[in-house]
Formats: C-alpha cells, sequence, structure tokens
C-alpha cells in the first residue's frame, strides 16, 4: 500500500491511540522516512517540521509508543497507529497521559472569532 505524501508537501498527519484502552494520545506528522522507521522498527517516530527532523517519541523520556498495529485512512494520507505506551505513559510533552485535555466549550465562537461575517464586539 502506498501513502499519500502529496498532499500535505511530504508529510501524512499521524494519530496515536491506545491500543488497550482506545484513548486519543496524540498527533503528530511523518515523513516517508519517519513511517518506513516506525513500520521497520515498531517504535513511533515522528518529523519534526520546527527543527525538520526526525525524532522517535521517548527516546529521552523513556515513555516510548510501541507499535501494535497500524492503519491508514480511506485517501491513504492518515496514518492511525496503535500503540502500547510504555515507561510512565506520560505521553504528552506536558507530564500528562494524552495531549488532549483541554475541552473546548461547545455552542460558543472561539475569542477574536468572526461569526458569520460580523466581529463578536458588534453582538
Amino acid at each position: 500500500m502506498e501513502i499519500d505524501f502529496d498532499k500535505m508537501q511530504g508529510l501524512v498527519p499521524a494519530v496515536i491511540q491506545d491500543a488497550g484502552t482506545g484513548e486519543l494520545l496524540m498527533v503528530g506528522f511523518m515523513n516517508r522516512q519517519a513511517l518506513d522507521m516506525t513500520l521497520h522498527n515498531g517504535f513511533v517516530t515522528f518529523y519534526s517540521r520546527t527543527r525538520q527532523t526526525l525524532w522517535t517519541k521517548g527516546e529521552t523520556s523513556g515513555n516510548r509508543l510501541q507499535v501494535v498495529a497500524a492503519f491508514a485512512d480511506c485517501d491513504r494520507d492518515t496514518v492511525l497507529l496503535r500503540v502500547r505506551v510504555l515507561g510512565e505513559g506520560k505521553v504528552c510533552h506536558t507530564g500528562t497521559r494524552s495531549c488532549f485535555m483541554q475541552e473546548l466549550p461547545l455552542g460558543t465562537a472561539l475569542v477574536g472569532q468572526e461569526t458569520d461575517g460580523q466581529e463578536r464586539a458588534e453582538r
């Protein structure tokens, strides 16, 4: 199977999910080399867009992500990696298990966001 790296200038989003609980842990980006390394060695490797280099999750913290299963979406432009979390289980760089800890309020607009072409201040 071929992954479509062209839609995002050589990158694809990689969704990381705990294989045991189904919890969504994080999202990162992979280029072809990062995905190849991940599938080959069994540990999640990302491409850092800011540093423009590969990095294997947990190489300094010990909180590694061992791949249990890998999937491509229907468009082949996003990957889902089901993982076993090794180490203390702190996947997020903030020290929490998941990067998705900040709930957004439903039924409201984000501060400073335009709604129906009108500024919030005009309401």
